[in-house]
């Protein structure tokens, strides 16, 4: 890594007294220690959450949620409980597996959302607002709606984007813009008095 010693480059390998140091010196809150210690395992790590994630900014995002568990966990850390290596590498290895699975879990919602929720619903609740009422109190309506669900209608239906492009318009999961729409859609139904 750019910094570190060229004599250190072997020391993240083995169970060092250099880490150890590093890191006892990093438990009582020493920042040159800890900027060392990040110096000398940063691209182990990067690496081993890379293998995990297989994007790199992902990756690299992980890594300082990872380094930033080890400044807080640094007093934790003990020599019984193996090298500093194999102790680093496995908070590591957690926190990229967790991610994985947030970010797994996060799709499998989306797909069950969009496998459960029925456009043809949505339409049908909107077709009721529209049978139903003038232009000029749909507008009216919409005003009175949160600012997430007004802008969420107000592109579906007035600029005509679709649930997908209203998701990357917004910068929203997929299953909370289908979330707003539908909860919005019915705000607006019982707001304006919509008899179905």
């Amino acid at each position: 890594m750019p910094g570190a010693d060229s004599h250190h480059e072997s020391t993240p390998s083995g169970d060092s007294a250099v880490l150890r140091d590093l890191v006892q010196r990093s438990s009582s809150g020493n920042e040159a220690a800890f900027a060392e210690l990040y110096d000398l395992t940063s691209s182990r790590l990067y690496g081993l959450v890379l293998r995990v994630l297989r994007g790199p900014d992902l990756a690299a995002e992980v890594v300082q949620e990872v380094y930033l568990e080890i400044w807080r966990r640094a007093a934790e850390y003990r020599d019984e409980s193996g090298s500093v290596m194999a102790w680093m590498c496995t908070i590591a290895h957690r926190r990229a597996v967790d991610r994985v699975r947030s970010v797994q879990k996060q799709t499998d919602r989306d797909q069950r959302w969009h496998r459960l929720s029925d456009s043809d619903e949505v339409d049908e609740v909107w077709s009721d607002v529209e049978r139903n009422l003038d232009v000029e109190r749909v507008r009216k309506g919409l005003e009175q709606l949160p600012e997430g669900q007004r802008e969420a209608l107000t592109l579906a239906y007035y600029r005509g984007y679709s649930q997908t492009q209203i998701a990357t318009a917004l910068d929203l999961p997929l299953g909370t813009t289908k979330s707003r729409i539908r909860d919005g859609l019915i705000r607006l139904r019982d707001t304006l008095g919509v008899q179905t």
